[in-house]
């Protein structure tokens, strides 16, 4: 049984939970990349079968999962019950990185705390506020809000606790204050907090290298080590291509299962790792990444691999999946691209047809 096989296993993409079980998805891949809002709602829904888009909205206004920025400063979904003790761990590090750049922008320890003194008074209450909203209050209140003073003060307070993204208005999304949002959860600090990152990692993202940890999940070379030996009673390692690849201990072979995915961009199977070349040739590299703008486009997925990317046309009683193959596809995968689509099409609950 090949890499990406066993990575598609255990990442429940070819053996999803059930539609009742969306914060177990996200609790089992420790993170998950959120930021194409609805993009990363299929990539939650995919894994959980049966949940349709309408679910996995009511996982976060039930506050079940919260988006946030929890590692690499990168926007992600965690389980609610996770997001304090991943952002003890995991912030620290990216914000002391971006001291340079908030004294560009002038955002000194006293304008942070006016920031922090007004988003608290606007959002206290339990209220949702959009980002127009609140950055019109800072404003208001004597600091001055261009587009990335903006970002960074959102950012920040996000991975200092105060903030993070709540249910969504229409379709506006909103912040509101983590404390009222998310009261309590889960405690891990030190190194048990290590330990379970490296659990959550190598048992959903395995098999995968110390290097690919340590990428995912922003932590220092020596603290990515660290927490794998902590965590070494419930990880096995495996040599492959010579390099080792670490994976959860009860991780079997995976039997028969759907040859065929659609996944989102941003998607876990590809950005969950640091060397992709297992799933994506390094000559389609740059079609997932056209110029080179950090933007992941949706993929193709078919045994295991990376075969074109695709996107949507959705009109209001039907849809259509434009598929750009990097090569030509056999016929024997029509019937597999039809049943992904079919999944699609069950979770947006609209009737999709595929043009390629």
């Amino acid at each position: 049984m090949s890499l990406t096989h066993i990575r598609l296993r255990n990442q429940r993409i070819t053996h999803p939970f059930g539609s009742d079980e969306i914060a177990r998805v996200v609790s089992h891949l420790g993170a998950m990349q959120a930021q194409d809002y609805n993009g990363s709602l299929w990539g939650i829904g995919l894994r959980a079968s049966g949940a349709t888009e309408t679910d996995v909205e009511r996982a976060v206004a039930d506050r079940k999962i919260v988006r946030t920025w929890p590692m690499r400063g990168t926007l992600h979904f965690v389980a609610a019950e996770d997001v304090r003790w991943m952002l003890r761990l995991l912030t620290p590090r990216v914000i002391a990185g971006s001291a340079r750049r908030h004294q560009e922008l002038e955002l000194d320890v006293s304008t942070l705390a006016r920031c922090e003194k007004v988003l608290t008074a606007e959002l206290e209450g339990g209220r949702h506020l959009t980002r127009e909203v609140l950055s019109s209050a800072l404003e208001r209140n004597g600091i001055p809000m261009s587009r990335e003073r903006n970002y960074h003060v959102f950012w920040r307070f996000a991975q200092e606790q105060v903030i993070c993204f709540g249910a969504r208005s229409g379709k506006q999304q909103t912040f509101t204050l983590l404390d009222e949002w998310i009261p309590s959860g889960r405690s891990f600090d030190g190194e048990a907090a290590l330990a379970e990152i490296a659990v959550r990692y190598f048992r959903s993202h395995g098999p995968a290298t110390l290097q690919d940890f340590a990428w995912w999940s922003g932590l220092r070379a020596a603290d990515a080590r660290s927490a794998v030996d902590l965590a070494a009673r419930e990880l096995a390692s495996e040599t492959i291509e010579g390099r080792a690849h670490w994976f959860a201990a009860d991780t079997a072979s995976p039997p028969e299962s759907p040859r065929a995915h659609f996944l989102p961009g941003f998607d876990e199977f590809l950005l969950g790792y640091t060397d992709r070349s297992a799933t994506l040739p390094v000559e389609h590299a740059p079609k997932i990444v056209p110029g080179s703008n950090g933007v992941f486009l949706p993929t193709v997925v078919i045994d295991g691999q990376t075969v074109g990317i695709w996107k949507r046309a959705l009109r209001k009683k039907s849809g259509v999946l434009k598929i750009t193959p990097f090569t030509k596809l056999r016929k024997a995968d029509d019937r597999a691209l039809a049943d992904a689509a079919e999944r699609y099409a069950r979770y947006l609950d609209l009737p999709l047809s595929i043009e390629s």
